[in-house]
C-alpha cells in the first residue's frame, strides 16, 4: 500500500495546516549547519510555528539541537529514501503547530539520537540540562537485542512511568507515531497492520485520555486506512461525493453570525469539517447523510459567560434540539476537554450540530496537555508568602494515569501488563465518587464497589464484605455513577480474602490483578461472596473448623453444615455425603429428622480440643440510621470476625442482617450473642436455621 493511499490527509489540509515538503527540508538539511549566529533553514518551518504561539522564545537551544541531531543522524536515511533528520524535524513540526514549549522541541529534535546514534544521555544532559535529558530518555526505545519479545510492551511501560513524571514524553511519543504513521505505506502490509493495532489499542486512547484531539483524530483517520480500507474507500468516496455539503452549513454559519452580531456578542463561527472516522460513524448512526452531517459549526468567543451567552441566543432564534445538549464546560471531561454541545435543526428538518467554546478552551480541545505549555513550573507564590523549595505544580497528572502506574508494579509479566494496559485503556470514559472519609476516587465508567474498594484500599480490600452508596447499603457488585458517595466496610479477620466472583464484578486492572494473584496463591480459601442480593449462601467451614470435628469414619473430610452453622458445644450428629465427606448438623436441626425420616444412618460426631469456630447469626431489627454500623461494632467489641455479611430489602420498617463469623473461642457465642440483641433497634439474635438440601 502507497504512502499516499494509507494517508487520509484531505483532512488535515481543510483544517488549515499546509503539508510540509520533506523534500525540501532533506536537502536543506543535507546542507549542514550554518553560522552560529543564524537559524538554519531546516528548522525554519519549526521556528515560524513556534513564535506563532511563543513569540519571545529563545531559539538557541533550538538550534543547537538540530545541528546535534543532524550531524549524529548524518548518513542515515529513512525507508522512503529520505534523511533520517526529516523524522525528528517532522515531529517537531507537529509539536510546534501545536503549542509545544521549547523545552519539548528541543527533546524532540533529539529523540532519536540517543537510541540510534552516538549520542548519550550523559552528553544530552550536559549540552541541553537534565529536563531535556529526562524527555529523551523517556521517549528511547528499549533493545530487541536484551528484552526480546517483550521489548515493545517494556519499551511502554518505561514511557508510561516517565510520562508519570512528565507528560511531555508521551505528547513526543505521540507526535512520532503520528509522523510514522503518516510515513507507513514503505513498510510491508503485514507490518503496517502491527503497528496499526497497537496505535489503534494503545496511542490512539493515550491521545483521547491527554485531550490532544489534533493528534487522536489523525490516527484515527491512518488507522482506518490500513485496517479497514475497504470501508475507508467507500468512506472517502462518499467526501468525494458530497463536496459542497458544506455549503448547507455555511449558510446556517451566516445566520448564527447575524443573530450572534445583534445580540452584541463578538463571536468567530466556523465550519469544522468531519473527519474520515467521524463521518463513518455517523453513517452507522443516521443512515443516509444530509450535507449537514458533513461538517460541525464551531462558536469561538472570549469569555466563559459568553457560551452560555451564545447558547442562549441560538436555541432563542433556532429551533434546539434538545436531547443534544451538553455542557462540558461546567462538567468537564477527565481529559480537560471544555465546550458546550447543542444542535438546531433548519426549516428542512437538517440538523447542524454546533460546538460552542472559549479561544482557550479550543486551543486545549485541540492540544490537550501540550497547550499547558510546561506543567512542571513553580507554583505561584501566594500574596506575602514565599514558594516552597522545588514545589512544583502539576495539572496534568489524571487519576487514570495514577491509577495505571498503581497497577503496573504489580505486573512483572510483560503478557500480563500489555494484555491490562489494552484493557485499561478501552476505557473511555471517568467518574468520580467520593469516599466516606471526604476523599475522592477517580474511575472509569461501569466500575463497581469492588473497583473502588481496591482503588482506596489496596491489598487491603481483599477483606471488604460490603458497601454503602449514597447512605444505603449494597453489594460490592454495584456499579457506581459520577459523583455517587461510597463507604467500604471491611471484615477484621486478615485471612479473608476475596470471590472468584470479584473479577466477574471488576473493572480496572488494579482491581483484577490483586484479586488474581490472591486466588492463585489461596486455591482453596476462596470466600463464598458477601454481595448475595437477599440472604448469604451456606457457609462451608474452612478447614481450621473442620479440624474441631472428630468423626468415627476414618479418613474422611469433614464439612459443618451452613444451614446450622454447629459450634461447640452443641451436640451435633453427622451423615455421610457424596465423595467420602461427613456433613455435621446440629442435632435440633431440621435436617437431621429429615434424614433419618430416610433411613440414613447417622454417623458418630464429637468436638476435639480447638475452641476455634464459624458460625452464621441473624439479627432481626428495626431500621434506623447507623444500625449497621453499631451492629459491626458490637460483633467487633466482643473479639469476632465477620467473613461475609449480607442485609435484606426493609420490610414494613423491619430489617434482616445475616452475618457469617468467625469467633476465637466457641465459649463466646453466647456473650456475642447478647451484645448483638443490646444494640439498640435490634429485637432478637439467633443462629441462621434456612432450609437444607438432603445430605
Amino acid at each position: 500500500m502507497s504512502a499516499e493511499a494509507t494517508n487520509p490527509g484531505a483532512h488535515s489540509r481543510r483544517r488549515g495546516r499546509p503539508r510540509i515538503d520533506l523534500r525540501r527540508i532533506g536537502r536543506a538539511a543535507l546542507m549542514g549547519p550554518t553560522a552560529r549566529d543564524r537559524l538554519p533553514d531546516a528548522i525554519g518551518h519549526v521556528a515560524e510555528a513556534h513564535r506563532a504561539h511563543h513569540p519571545d522564545a529563545d531559539l538557541a537551544n533550538l538550534r543547537k539541537a538540530y545541528v546535534l541531531a543532524e550531524s549524529s543522524h548524518r548518513g542515515q536515511f529513512r525507508k522512503s529514501g529520505e534523511p533520517y533528520i526529516t523524522h525528528p524535524l517532522a515531529v517537531t513540526l507537529i509539536l510546534a503547530e501545536l503549542g509545544a514549549e521549547t523545552t519539548t522541541l528541543t527533546a524532540s529534535l533529539l529523540h532519536d539520537t540517543v537510541e540510534d546514534t552516538e549520542v548519550t544521555l550523559d552528553q544530552v544532559r550536559t549540552e541541553f540540562g537534565a529536563e531535556v535529558c529526562y524527555l529523551v530518555d523517556g521517549v528511547t526505545k528499549l533493545e530487541k537485542v536484551d528484552y526480546g519479545a517483550a521489548a515493545e510492551p517494556e519499551t511502554f511501560r518505561k514511557m508510561l512511568v516517565a510520562t508519570g513524571n512528565d507528560v511531555r514524553v508521551m505528547s513526543i511519543k505521540l507526535a512520532d507515531r503520528l509522523h510514522n504513521m503518516r510515513t507507513l505505506g514503505v513498510m510491508r502490509p503485514e507490518k503496517q497492520a502491527r503497528i496499526a493495532r497497537v496505535t489503534r489499542d494503545v496511542l490512539i486512547p493515550l491521545a483521547e485520555r491527554l485531550g490532544v484531539q489534533a493528534l487522536k483524530t489523525e490516527l484515527e483517520d491512518l488507522v482506518f486506512a490500513i485496517l479497514h480500507p475497504e470501508e475507508y474507500e467507500r468512506t472517502r468516496a462518499l467526501i468525494a461525493d458530497n463536496a459542497t455539503a458544506g455549503d448547507a452549513l455555511a449558510a446556517t454559519a451566516e445566520d448564527f453570525r447575524v443573530v450572534l452580531r445583534d445580540a452584541g456578542i463578538a463571536a468567530e463561527v466556523l465550519i469544522r469539517p468531519r473527519h474520515f472516522v467521524s463521518v463513518h460513524r455517523s453513517r452507522l448512526k443516521r443512515g443516509e447523510m444530509r450535507g449537514t452531517d458533513f461538517g460541525r459549526l464551531l462558536v469561538l468567543v472570549g469569555e466563559d459567560a459568553d457560551c452560555y451567552g451564545v447558547l442562549g441566543e441560538l436555541h432563542t432564534c433556532f429551533t434546539p434540539v434538545i436531547s443534544e445538549f451538553k455542557d462540558f464546560i461546567a462538567a468537564p471531561k477527565f481529559n480537560l476537554y471544555q465546550s458546550l454541545h447543542t444542535a438546531v435543526a433548519g426549516p428542512d428538518g437538517a440538523v447542524a450540530e454546533v460546538l460552542i467554546r472559549t479561544h482557550q478552551m479550543h486551543k486545549v480541545a485541540e492540544a490537550g496537555v501540550i497547550a499547558l505549555g510546561n506543567p512542571y513550573v513553580p507554583l505561584e507564590p501566594a500574596e506575602g508568602m514565599e514558594p516552597a523549595d522545588g514545589e512544583r505544580a502539576d495539572p496534568t497528572r489524571p487519576g487514570w494515569l495514577s491509577r495505571l502506574l498503581e497497577w503496573q508494579q504489580s505486573t512483572p509479566d510483560p503478557d500480563t501488563f500489555w494484555t491490562s494496559l489494552r484493557a485499561d485503556l478501552a476505557q473511555d470514559r471517568e467518574i468520580t465518587v467520593y469516599r466516606a472519609d471526604g476523599g475522592m476516587l477517580g474511575l472509569p465508567a461501569g466500575a463497581s464497589c469492588v473497583d473502588a474498594a481496591y482503588a482506596q484500599y489496596g491489598e487491603e480490600a481483599h477483606a471488604c464484605i460490603g458497601a454503602r452508596v449514597n447512605g444505603r447499603l449494597a453489594t460490592l457488585s454495584t456499579v457506581l455513577s459520577d459523583g455517587d458517595t461510597v463507604h467500604l466496610l471491611l471484615a477484621q479477620d486478615a485471612a479473608s480474602g476475596p470471590s472468584p466472583d470479584w473479577l466477574d464484578q471488576a473493572r480496572t486492572p488494579a482491581a483484577r490483578i490483586a484479586i488474581s494473584s490472591w486466588l492463585q496463591s489461596h486455591p482453596e480459601g476462596a470466600k463464598i461472596p458477601a454481595a448475595a442480593p437477599r440472604r448469604a449462601a451456606p457457609v462451608t467451614a474452612d478447614r481450621r473448623a473442620a479440624a474441631n470435628a472428630v468423626v468415627d469414619l476414618p479418613d474422611a473430610t469433614v464439612r459443618l453444615a451452613g444451614c446450622c452453622t454447629p459450634v461447640p458445644p452443641d451436640a451435633v450428629t453427622g451423615f455421610a455425603v457424596r465423595g467420602g465427606a461427613v456433613t455435621v448438623h446440629r442435632e435440633e436441626c431440621p435436617a437431621v429428622a429429615r434424614m433419618r425420616a430416610l433411613d440414613r444412618e447417622p454417623i458418630g460426631v464429637s468436638w476435639g480440643d480447638a475452641a476455634e469456630c464459624r458460625v452464621t447469626l441473624i439479627a432481626e431489627s428495626f431500621g434506623r440510621p447507623r444500625l449497621l454500623a453499631d451492629l459491626t461494632e458490637a460483633i467487633a467489641t466482643e473479639g469476632a470476625a465477620i467473613v461475609s455479611a449480607t442485609v435484606e430489602p426493609p420490610s414494613e420498617q423491619r430489617v434482616r442482617h445475616t452475618y457469617t463469623l468467625q469467633l476465637p473461642d466457641a465459649a463466646g457465642l453466647p456473650a456475642l450473642m447478647r451484645a448483638m440483641r443490646d444494640v439498640p433497634g435490634v429485637y432478637d439474635v439467633s443462629r441462621t436455621q434456612h432450609p437444607a438440601a438432603t445430605a
